[in-house]
């Protein structure tokens, strides 16, 4: 593939995933949401969903290490390059399969679930495809490229590419002649990068830090309280239950 695209799809994405975000923030904060369908099931949810995000957690983790942080530092610190392949194979597969696996429950119950599967996007689909083929890439990258057909030391062309993005001195000819692999996922990755902001996926950056400080809720039925005459009651003290009736 020619250099130029190199250089110019990842600014083309990450221009839209922050301008993106920042217009669905001014004009849809109302849709601002994982448009949640555990309503409609929670059987399949609980078991896929931990498996994905926890998952997404490790495959994060791992595309920091080996592509943000250069070579010469892990070297520096003492850690041989078989040490960290056997360590970033290892750990990678298996965050690698538990996405997957995730992804493969999600994915299956949308299709059974009538009420999910109505609820389902064209946007939501085209999401699913990506991820889809994000992480099989992925998974085709840490296992394929360094146990099934030889051992390809990305973090001589791929990673020095991606962080030269950052720099005012960008190297898109690093990413010529990579395996198909590596190539094929950094064209998805990015295109997922690109369409982010106008998916579901906004809802990675809303964190629900007031649930950390906020008082638990207790729902009383108003027949058995006894009044409160204190002007502020805690939420979170247990109800005083009255005398039974001789």
């Amino acid at each position: 593939m020619s250099s130029s695209l190199w250089l110019i799809l990842p600014y083309i994405a990450f221009t839209s995933f922050a301008l993106g975000h920042l217009w669905r923030y001014r004009n849809d904060q109302f849709g601002w949401t994982t448009r949640s369908s555990q309503i409609y099931e929670s059987k399949l949810l609980r078991l896929g969903s931990p498996l994905f995000h926890f998952g997404m957690l490790g495959v994060i983790g791992g595309h920091v290490l080996g592509v943000l942080i250069p070579q010469s530092w892990t070297d520096a610190v003492g850690i041989s390059e078989h040490l960290y392949h056997v360590v970033a194979v290892s750990a990678g597969s298996i965050a690698g399969l538990a996405v997957v696996a995730g992804i493969g429950i999600l994915l299956y119950r949308r299709c059974t679930v009538p009420a999910v599967r109505r609820a389902t996007t064209r946007n939501d689909k085209l999401m699913y495809v990506l991820l889809t083929g994000a992480l099989v890439t992925g998974l085709l990258n840490t296992v394929g490229s360094n146990l099934l057909w030889g051992t390809y030391n990305y973090r001589e062309t791929v990673s020095p590419w991606f962080r030269s993005l950052f720099t005012l001195h960008p190297e898109p000819e690093l990413m010529v002649g990579t395996p198909w692999t590596f190539q094929a996922h950094g064209i998805i990755v990015l295109t997922l990068i690109g369409i982010w902001p106008y998916t579901r996926l906004v809802h990675m950056f809303s964190a629900p830090i007031g649930y950390l400080t906020r008082p638990y809720i207790v729902y009383r039925a108003k027949a058995i309280d006894p009044p409160d005459k204190r002007r502020y009651s805690r939420a979170w003290e247990a109800p005083v239950t009255p005398p039974a009736r001789r």
